[in-house]
């Protein structure tokens, strides 16, 4: 993805913000796309401003203000960090406040049933080629299994080099990772057999292929390009047309996966306060108040987990007093 071009006055700045943000060992891709629509607004109805001024912000969140809340978010935030690095050069510049706009809204993710998970997997294992992604009867019964069984993010599989998985040992490198962060997971024997066996095949067609999961030619798919498939297959089945509340996505398998891993732990009465933190680090949580989020949504178990992770919470995370 490359970069935007700034036409704005700010031009240089804002440039020297996308250095500093990389040079700290953030990818910056997306936010620097959303300063790009910022330096088109600018240059438009502010050719001859030079500084961040608040009366520029203000028009920034206006011209933003209809788009979805979790939207919005992401287009303010950028915007905020590029106040906050010209206020540490010493340039005057309007930080737009925490708070603005409101905090993010968690999306209520679907829990797949075991029946939905079934047809769900037997309808990608009769995906067909196509003459535009000949790999693809290949690739997506493998890439699914692999969110699910691992609890990945759909990029975190879809960005996966040759080298990253090790098909002896079932290691398998995640580098681009939210917040960047790498980290090393281990798949069980099925799934590497179903790994081995997939790559075997790819490696007829593409045999110096650097890709894991190659398109057309040879490079990642597409961001969107998952949902497509996901949506391709989930939405003929009967269960489709019968789910409630919001239409299932792509991340939910990963949520499925959390779930159900919390599940069986209850299940065989096994140690939460040894293995929670397990999987809060298997599944690239940065702080265990994210993976808390999975405990309301076990339903089947959620009294006897609550009553085990209190004890769990209590000897992990600090009491924080709150200010007024």
């Amino acid at each position: 993805m490359s970069d935007p071009v700034f036409r704005s006055r700010l031009k240089e700045d804002l440039e020297a913000f996308l250095v500093q943000k990389r040079a700290a060992g953030y990818p910056y891709h997306t936010s620097a796309s959303v300063l790009g629509y910022l330096d088109t607004m600018i240059a438009k109805h502010y050719p001859d401003r030079t500084l961040l001024s608040k009366e520029i912000c203000d028009s920034w969140i206006e011209q933003c203000s209809k788009l979805h809340q979790n939207t919005l978010l992401r287009r303010v935030t950028p915007v905020r960090q590029f106040g906050k690095y010209l206020a540490g050069t010493g340039k005057p510049a309007y930080i737009i406040p925490g708070g603005i706009p409101h905090k993010q809204i968690r999306y209520e993710a679907h829990i797949f049933t075991e029946t939905e998970l079934k047809a769900f997997f037997a309808s990608i294992d009769q995906c067909r080629n196509s003459p535009f992604a000949p790999y693809r009867c290949y690739v997506i019964p493998v890439f699914f299994r692999l969110l699910f069984t691992c609890g990945l993010r759909s990029s975190e599989a879809r960005l996966l080099n040759t080298d990253d998985v090790d098909l002896t040992t079932g290691k398998i490198l995640l580098r681009k990772t939210k917040g960047w962060e790498a980290r090393i997971i281990y798949v069980s024997a099925d799934m590497m057999d179903l790994l081995c066996r997939y790559n075997r095949i790819i490696s007829q067609v593409i045999p110096e292929r650097k890709v894991f999961f190659p398109n057309k030619k040879g490079g990642y798919y597409s961001k969107s390009t998952p949902n497509v498939w996901f949506h391709e297959f989930w939405d003929i089945l009967p269960e489709a047309s019968v789910t409630k509340g919001n239409k299932p996505r792509v991340h939910d398998l990963r949520h499925t996966y959390c779930v159900y891993r919390l599940n069986q732990w209850v299940r065989e009465d096994a140690d939460l306060n040894a293995l929670y933190p397990y999987l809060s680090e298997f599944v690239g949580h940065s702080n265990f108040s994210d993976t808390d989020y999975y405990l309301t949504l076990a339903e089947p178990f959620y009294p006897e987990l609550e009553t085990r992770m209190r004890k769990v919470n209590a000897a992990i995370l600090p009491e924080v007093p709150h200010e007024d």
